[in-house]
């Protein structure tokens, strides 16, 4: 611990030059090391108010202004916060007549959440940054500086910042708020939307009649409020201030951003259907169906959206920069329809919301809604035919409901168009929201099969050749367009060389790789070198089935079939017609054995024929197919059929020698019985002689003639 007590005047230049006590501190209480922070050396001067006028950064203790370096209100909200200032509102370049020095801000320094002083490096420029930043009303936690928890602080002494309860706050006051943020107007007022009441608490009233251009030059009441009911602290999201104008619709037209209280169009930025669609959210307009470059007669002060900005999540209007050109973005979103938590901007769960009144997005019912219906929808999406129509697909039915039955003929511009059923729907079964996906407007033109060719993108309604891809990330792209296809993976890719300029897309790489489809990532552009793109082709799955021939009459059976031994039989393969040629290979497996059998495929199947069943060809059988095309071996493989061969022999001899063994006991049994009739009479004829033999006359005691008789018997 330091021992001697600083006694410095405050204007030295260092602590140790100050005096310092003569005796010795031995002890300090628990928690009273000094700790301290010093201001950042950043400041705003010549505005007409503290946090606003030209920004300068401390360095080296020299006060230089900062240069402008196509800052967007995104890096100014840094600065605005070192300056204790509330939120960014505007930021200005200022040109001066001379160069003179001043500070480079690094742009990745600042947004890792470093100081502006410890970001500048030095430079010189007639360029200069002036920026505003909101005095005393901030929005926090929320996802731009548009939305979030309101936080007020008073101008008149360095108090903290204070949020404010709901039940002080309306949507007069609501409206001056937006606008002093150089927002839209209020949308949503909430207690609770971006976290519990904050202390300190503010404690008045506000009452602003809404025309007021700060949240403090309004009255409030006399009386100060003390406590404030959890939850109720005021959450508040502005609108953006962007717009299409000139279209044909709400939702179609140039698009334009106010910013520093100035309506302007964007210029082109080489955007893409990826950057349009966080534009088509901003204006709740549903999906991005088309962005189109227009050039004007000269040029004019526009806004330059940094793509970059956008894609980070940032609203359109943190990203601009000002700057002059003649090409001014057209851009066209969905009015009514979108397809949300999908894969690409053609997939996803419809939610349809409607034109007449401000309602909710609305999920609807898969009972309501037809292949017809879908066809509407992909058409309005600006996407292909749909390939999947399924319930539960993209999640399960959301809150609110659409109500009505669609009833379309399948050739409306756009599903509100369809005429729908009279009567209400108030219940759908869970999983049974509308899971909807259109093909990917992507195919190859000109070349031997479906999956070779010229590559074309269908956007804005116009099929385009795409130009040829940057060369280090070719294979990626075009590996892309081959799964978009469904056609496997790329063989080959060829750039062609037409005799003329013409107009073509071009693949935006980042937008790719991203995960994006095709149509999202396409610009417009001319050139007169184009791609040309093989792709394997996934083979569809062969078919297999198996036939016994007994008496002439054959039987093919689905999972599998019976034979019996010695018997003729038959396993047969086919294809559909994709590629001429090809083989067949026929794979045989069981516990202890593999074979394969190899015929040339004729008409596209080829037939195995078995002379005499045996038990070895008992097990499970599948055909796979191989053809050469691309300088490549392709196959695809069938299901399994399973075999099983059953033996005659046994039943031959149940059939035939117990019939037999059954005749030889009747007969046997036959003759016995017959015997034993014989032998009865013979013993009648024997007695006789026995008793004649024996000389025993009957008058001398032997047995008369009739009791000799019944002897016998």
């Amino acid at each position: 611990m330091w021992t001697k007590e600083f006694q410095c005047g405050g204007t030295e230049s260092a602590l140790l030059d100050c005096r310092s006590s003569g005796s010795d501190r031995n002890t300090c209480s628990p928690g009273k090391a000094v700790g301290l922070t010093c201001s950042e050396s950043v400041r705003l001067v010549g505005g007409d108010s503290r946090c606003a006028g030209t920004l300068e950064v401390k360095h080296q203790g020299d006060w230089r202004p900062v240069r402008d370096d196509n800052w967007t209100l995104k890096e100014a909200a840094f600065a605005c916060k070192e300056l204790d200032c509330g939120s960014a509102v505007s930021v200005e370049q200022r040109k001066e007549s001379s160069a003179r020095s001043v500070w480079k801000i690094r742009f990745e320094c600042v947004r890792s959440g470093s100081a502006l002083r410890e970001c500048a490096t030095s430079g010189s420029s007639s360029s200069i940054l002036d920026l505003t930043c909101s005095d005393s009303v901030r929005l926090v936690n929320g996802t731009n500086p548009c939305s979030g928890r309101l936080e007020v602080k008073s101008n008149h002494s360095n108090q903290w910042w204070s949020s404010v309860c709901e039940a002080d706050f309306d949507q007069q006051d609501a409206e001056v708020v937006c606008r002093e943020l150089g927002c839209g107007a209020p949308s949503v007022l909430q207690g609770a939307l971006y976290g519990e009441v904050e202390d300190p608490m503010w404690t008045k009233e506000f009452q602003c009649g809404g025309t007021e251009s700060a949240l403090l030059d309004c009255r409030s009441s006399g009386s100060d409020r003390n406590t404030c009911s959890p939850g109720k602290a005021v959450g508040l999201t502005c609108s953006e201030p962007v717009r299409l104008v000139g279209g044909d619709r709400r939702c179609a037209g140039t698009l334009e951003v106010k910013r520093q209280g100035d309506w302007r169009p964007v210029g082109d930025s080489d955007w893409t259907l990826k950057e349009a669609a966080f534009a088509c959210k901003d204006l709740d307009c549903g999906s991005a169906v088309s962005v189109e470059k227009r050039k004007e007669s000269s040029e004019r002060s526009v806004w330059m959206i940094r793509s970059d900005c956008v894609r980070s999540g940032s609203a359109l209007r943190e990203c601009a920069t000002s700057y002059t050109s003649s090409s001014i973005l057209d851009l066209t979103c969905s009015d009514s329809v979108r397809l949300v938590d999908g894969s690409s901007l053609c997939s996803g769960r419809l939610e349809v919301k409607s034109n007449h009144s401000n309602q909710w997005w609305s999920s609807v019912c898969e009972a309501d809604f037809d292949q017809q219906d879908a066809e509407v929808v992909c058409r309005e999406l600006g996407c292909g035919a749909p390939s999947v129509l399924q319930g539960v697909t993209y999640g399960e039915v959301e809150d609110p409901m659409w109500t009505k039955e669609f009833q379309c003929g399948g050739t409306e511009s756009a599903l509100l168009d369809c005429r729908s059923s009279g009567s209400d729907r108030n219940t759908c079964s869970p999983g049974k929201a509308v899971g909807l996906t259109c093909s990917e407007s992507v195919r190859l033109v000109g070349g031997d099969s479906r999956c070779a060719g010229t590559l074309e993108v269908k956007h804005q309604g116009d099929w385009r050749p795409v130009r040829d891809f940057e060369p280090h990330r070719i294979l990626w792209e075009a590996n892309v367009a081959c799964k978009a296809l469904d056609c496997g993976s790329v063989v080959s890719v060829e750039q062609r060389k037409e005799s003329s300029v013409r107009s073509v897309w071009r693949i935006r790489p980042y937008c790719v790789r991203s995960g994006s489809s095709l149509r999202e990532c396409v610009t417009s552009d001319s050139s007169n070198s184009i791609l040309n793109l093989t792709c394997s082709d996934l083979l569809l799955q062969p078919n297999i089935s198996g036939s016994s021939s007994v008496d002439g009459v054959s039987e093919a059976q689905q999972q599998g079939f019976h034979v019996f031994r010695d018997f003729t039989f038959n396993i047969s393969c086919s294809t559909q017609p994709q590629y001429p040629g090809g083989s067949f290979q026929l794979t045989f497996t069981s516990s202890t054995l593999s074979l394969t059998y190899t015929k040339p495929a004729v008409n596209h199947s080829a037939h195995f024929l078995f002379p005499a069943a045996e038990p070895a060809h008992q097990g499970s059988y599948s055909c796979v197919y191989h053809v050469y095309v691309f300088s490549h071996d392709f196959f695809s493989e069938s299901r399994l059929i399973s075999l099983t061969v059953a033996d005659l022999r046994p039943l031959i001899i149940r059939a035939v020698v117990l019939p037999l063994i059954l005749l030889l006991a009747n007969i046997g049994l036959y003759f016995y019985y017959k015997a034993t009739r014989r032998q009865k009479p013979g013993r009648r004829e024997n007695t006789e002689p026995v008793y004649y033999n024996l000389g025993v006359p009957a008058a001398e005691g032997g047995p008369t003639e009739e009791e000799g008789a019944q002897g016998a018997e």
